[in-house]
């Protein structure tokens, strides 16, 4: 956990997390109610103790991943239970957890708009969608699902797609249950709402028509699950069942198209995204085909995220990040990246930036990286003179990294939505993450040249004690460092093999034993006055565990090694070792750990289940066929149609965080691109670029709000402005792997020959 200069705790784990409850779980104003009282903070206990057992599950998925990794490379022995363990589990996990999300807060919203209403505005708001969105969305996706686990229990149901075939009963118990959770404590924050109202007419009215609403409810419900419990003829004429099937005489193509007019607007409201998007799904799924297959369509998608593989990562993905932090590393890194370019200006730009491209591998997490880089390095910049613009946009701009450089967990989302390998992804975000980190890099290099007093050299007393020869150590250790994790990428590539027995195992270790005994050598016997400086050891010891774990983790996802879950379960089990190693591990930060996971993992996978849900109900309707044949008759180029989703996206990108944006936008674009033979691999990559524009650009600009939070004393309109400098880099990087398509697809071509 990092801390301010205040000593106060810094929750980073929260970059996607509109606004964390505070307070205990359970705590209630003391004016409200005493029956409300009891109620909400029941439901709170209830919910709270769910997610602290619930968070437990992660452990036997790493286990799971670890042991399966063991006996299949090291004794030849694959299991058949895994795999089947670790989807089931992490699918549980985020169902049962949405009840606690609730209740800590932490359910993404749009609410740059919502955060500037007065709390009474904001309790009306929340009030009115609780019960227009909420309640009924809830109360169908409760009883279907119900009836989806009871049938599976009754067939004693089977996963078909694995040689274990495990019962799928107990798996997705997990769901009614968790909706029914959702439900509960949908019902404590109506109150909280209410309570916020304030006493007058407005919540007098509200307890009046509180009655009516649950009787029309009621009969909404009845009638959709029991088409003939009442008799609509007998009041609205023959041939009307009730339902919403057919009403106004849209065709289903636009009825899609208001869908998504709809969505935009509501989504900015403030309501938590996901409830949102299953209610309109409800809705206009039931306008255009029919309640009760809309009702199925939902739980049929919920289930699907539940066993889908590849998005048990994503928890994995989350705890190695913040254990990684937890460790210290990236402040040692930090400190030693300093000294070491102590004499040159703009040092301190460029050890921000080298560390948090390191960081950005080893984590994936943006909110961690711009929070820690500005706790680490804000403070010295200011003492060093640096100008707070150009730091500000190096700090906001290399946490952002974390998004594009693997094992991105924005990659780990994007790659079933557009059935692409991972692994593509991967390899394909690479080469764009280093010359993004290049072009920032030389960005502030050249500032610095061009104005010195931008970047001061360190005082001669703040530099570190060196040999006289301190160039010569850092080309040779720069030289010997690349040509080690060269040899290490050769011997993964098997370019190694077979020149003697056990050449790729042999050459790597031989290097690092030079390396090691030459060392030794050269500081015991100083020739010429010639030494490495002791500020060498903190750089390795800062660099070297972080990049070794990159490596072991995306490298055995890239060489087909190990699946991307399995290699997220090494990564996160390497960071928990780490994390011992370095003395940084206790239990309760260790519970800690899978508590922040549990939070961001059920914000990230609910809302790719509502996601897909609601990009069903609009597939269903066929208006991605009919905005496909709009846009092709047209007759414009790929080029250009390209250029309008990228500024499209691009747009979208400064109200909208990076989820909502590929779970909801880009589904809705890949009908389009498969018609104009676009490489999806290539548009992943263009996107996920693009998407580095939602931390950079205001409104939204979360990264600006993380940098105020731990510098508060630096304008945050001085944030704004550094953080707009690099976003035009930013967008220079993206025309350059847009008119350049190689940068990103090279390496997968030349790792498994994708074309």
């Amino acid at each position: 956990m990092a801390q301010n200069e205040d000593g106060m705790e810094l929750d980073i784990s929260d970059e996607l997390i509109a606004e964390r409850r505070a307070g205990d779980p359970g705590d209630t104003p003391e004016d409200m109610h005493p029956l409300m009282r009891l109620i909400v903070g029941n439901i709170d206990i209830l919910n709270n103790w769910v997610g602290k057992l619930t968070c437990l599950m992660l452990v036997p998925v790493i286990a799971a991943m670890i042991y399966e990794v063991v006996a299949r490379k090291v004794f030849i022995a694959p299991t058949d239970w895994a795999y089947d363990t670790s989807r089931m589990f992490s699918g549980a996990m985020f169902m049962l957890g949405a009840g606690y999300a609730l209740m800590r807060g932490v359910h993404i919203r749009a609410d740059f708009l919502f955060r500037n209403w007065s709390p009474r505005t904001q309790a009306m708001v929340d009030g009115a969608l609780y019960l227009l969105f909420y309640f009924p969305a809830m109360l169908f996706f409760f009883w279907v699902s119900y009836e989806y686990t009871y049938k599976a229990w009754v067939s004693w149901e089977r996963s078909m797609d694995t040689a274990l075939m495990a019962p799928l009963a107990p798996a997705r118990t997990a769901m009614p249950v968790g909706v029914f959770l959702l439900l509960l404590q949908g019902i404590a924050e109506f109150f909280r709402a209410y309570h916020q109202l304030g006493k007058g007419k407005l919540q007098t009215w509200v307890m009046r028509l509180l009655p009516l609403y649950v009787i029309v409810l009621a009969a909404i419900f009845c009638n959709s699950l029991f088409p003939d419990f009442f008799n609509f003829e007998m009041i609205f004429g023959d041939g009307y069942d009730g339902s919403l099937k057919g009403v106004g005489g849209l065709s289903n193509e636009m009825i899609g198209v208001l869908m998504i007019a709809v969505m935009l607007l509501a989504i900015f409201v403030g309501f938590p995204i996901s409830f949102t998007l299953i209610f309109l799904g409800f809705v206009f799924g039931a306008w255009g085909f029919g309640g009760k297959l809309v009702f199925y369509l939902q739980t049929l998608q919920f289930n699907n995220v539940m066993l889908e593989q590849t998005l048990a990562a994503v928890p994995l993905f989350v705890f190695m990040g913040i254990m990684m932090e937890q460790a210290g590393l990236m402040e040692r890194l930090f400190t030693s990246v300093q000294l070491m370019l102590s004499r040159t200006r703009g040092a301190l730009y460029l050890a921000v930036l080298f560390v948090s491209t390191i960081f950005a591998a080893a984590t994936g997490i943006v909110g961690a990286s711009v929070t820690i880089l500005g706790i680490m390095a804000a403070k010295t910049m200011n003492k060093s003179g640096y100008d707070v613009r150009l730091a500000a946009g190096t700090i906001t701009a290399g946490g952002t990294l974390g998004i594009l450089i693997p094992p991105s967990i924005m990659l780990v989302v994007m790659g079933p939505v557009l059935e692409v390998p991972v692994t593509d992804l991967f390899s394909a975000a690479i080469i764009p993450g280093i010359m993004l980190a290049a072009m920032y890099a030389g960005y502030s290099l050249i500032r610095c040249w061009i104005n010195p007093s931008l970047g001061p050299i360190l005082p001669p007393e703040e530099q570190p004690k060196t040999s006289p020869y301190y160039w010569l150590e850092s080309v040779i250790v720069i030289a010997s460092i690349v040509l080690f994790f060269t040899l290490i990428v050769m011997a993964f590539s098997g370019s190694l093999a077979g020149i003697f027995p056990f050449s790729s195992l042999i050459i790597p270790l031989a290097w690092m034993a030079i390396m090691f005994f030459g060392s030794r050598w050269i500081r015991d016997n100083k020739p010429a006055g010639f030494y490495f400086s002791d500020l060498w050891y903190e750089f390795f010891m800062g660099l070297v565990p972080p990049s070794a774990l990159v490596a072991f983790a995306l490298g055995s996802i890239l060489f087909g090694w190990a699946t991307p879950t399995e290699g997220a379960g090494c990564g996160a089990f390497g960071a928990l070792v780490l994390t011992l190693a370095y003395r940084k591990l206790t239990v309760g930060k260790f519970y800690d750990a899978l508590i922040k996971t549990l939070e961001i993992s059920v914000l990230i996978l609910f809302l790719v289940a509502a996601s897909n849900f609601f990009g069903s109900v609009f597939s269903r309707l066929g208006t991605p066929t009919m905005l496909t044949e709009f846009l092709l008759a047209w007759d414009l180029s790929p080029t250009m149609v390209l250029i309008i989703v990228m500024a499209l996206i691009f747009l979208l990108g400064w109200p909208l965080e990076w989820v909502p944006i590929v779970l909801i936008i880009v589904p809705i674009l890949i009908p389009v691109l498969v018609k104009l033979d676009v490489n999806l691999t290539w548009f992943g990559i263009l996107v996920a670029v693009n998407l580095q524009t939602a931390w950079l650009s205001p409104p939204v600009a979360l990264s600006a709000y993380f940098l105020k939070g731990v510098v508060p004393e630096w304008d945050l309109k001085d944030i704004y402005y550094g953080m707009m400098q690099f976003m035009v880099i930013q967008m220079i990087g993206l025309i350059l792997i847009f008119v350049f398509p190689e940068i990103a697809l090279w390496l997968p071509e030349y790792i498994y020959g994708n074309k």
